[in-house]
């Protein structure tokens, strides 16, 4: 996982709030049979799950070939502000 953050669109657009995210670089989760690991962001969830059930299931070579591993997406959840990359990965 890896967090990149836009301080010039934070305080150009977002409205100031108190709680963003909670994601941590390094943090590792195990979605078994598609359900959302405790503590994964609900927002960033919504974003990777299809990519989760479709791996779950035996599926994968996402987009004819573009990971290098057919077994695995790399997904960024869609906070446009602080978006959080996932490297997904079937097990």
């Amino acid at each position: 996982m890896r967090i990149t953050s836009y301080p010039d669109l934070i305080a150009r657009f977002e409205n100031p709030i108190e709680h963003t995210c909670d994601m941590k670089e390094g943090m590792v989760f195990i979605a078994k049979g598609g359900d959302r690991p405790v503590g994964f962001c609900d927002s960033a969830w919504d974003s990777v799950l299809p990519f989760v059930k479709e791996l779950a299931s035996g599926g994968g070579n996402f987009y004819d070939g573009w990971m290098k591993n057919p077994g695995s997406a790399m997904i960024s959840c869609n906070d446009g502000f602080r978006p959080v990359s996932f490297l997904l990965e079937a097990v």
